[in-house]
C-alpha cells in the first residue's frame, strides 16, 4: 500500500510542477519575470521533493518510474490546456493577398479589427497587398474564418506578440 501511495503522489506532484514550468516559460518568454522566478522556485521545489521521495524509496518498482514519467507527460498535456486556455494575449496576422482582393480588408474592417495595408512584390514580381492586424488570440478564429470564406488560399502568418503599445483592437464581446 505505501508503493500505491507514493506512486499517486509522485504522479500528481509531477503534474503540478511540469503545469508550472509550462505557465512559466510563457511567462518568462511575454517578459514578466517576477511571476517566472516564482513559479520557477515553485516547480524547482515541488520536483527536488518528488525526486527525493521517489530516490530514497526501499522500493526499486518500475511503478516509480511509470508514476514519475506518467507524471509528467500528464503535467505537459495539462500545461498546454492551461497555456491555450487561460494565459491570453496578442497576435500578430499577416496576410499576404492580390491586390483584386481588396476587399477582404474591408470586410476585415467591417468586423472590426483595425487593419493596415502595404505594397508588396510576389514571387514572380507581381503586385500583391501585405496585411497586418494586431488581434486578442481569443478572436483568432473569427479572423481566420472570414479570410477562409473570402478565399482558403490566402497566405497568412501568425505570431505570438510580445508588446503593444497604443493602437485599436476589437472589443472582446461574448
Amino acid at each position: 500500500m505505501d508503493l500505491f501511495i507514493l506512486c499517486i503522489e509522485i504522479f500528481f506532484a509531477r503534474i503540478l510542477d511540469v503545469s508550472m514550468g509550462t505557465v512559466k516559460t510563457i511567462m518568462m518568454v511575454r517578459g514578466k519575470t517576477v511571476i517566472s522566478a516564482i513559479l520557477g522556485f515553485l516547480e524547482v521545489f515541488i520536483w527536488f521533493l518528488v525526486v527525493k521521495d521517489a530516490l530514497s524509496s526501499d522500493s526499486h518498482s518500475l511503478f516509480i518510474v511509470f508514476a514519475y514519467a506518467g507524471g509528467y507527460a500528464c503535467g505537459t498535456f495539462i500545461g498546454g490546456i492551461i497555456a491555450k486556455n487561460f494565459i491570453h494575449g496578442k497576435l500578430d496576422v499577416r496576410l499576404t493577398i492580390k491586390r483584386t482582393q481588396i476587399a477582404l480588408v474591408d470586410k476585415l474592417r467591417e468586423a472590426g479589427y483595425a487593419v493596415s495595408t502595404t505594397n508588396a512584390k510576389g514571387y514572380k514580381n507581381d503586385s500583391k497587398l501585405l496585411v497586418f492586424m494586431e488581434i486578442d488570440d481569443k478572436k483568432l478564429s473569427d479572423v481566420e474564418k472570414i479570410v477562409k470564406e473570402y478565399d482558403e488560399d490566402i497566405f497568412m502568418v501568425v505570431s505570438e506578440t510580445k508588446f503593444v503599445q497604443n493602437g485599436y483592437f476589437k472589443s472582446i464581446v461574448k
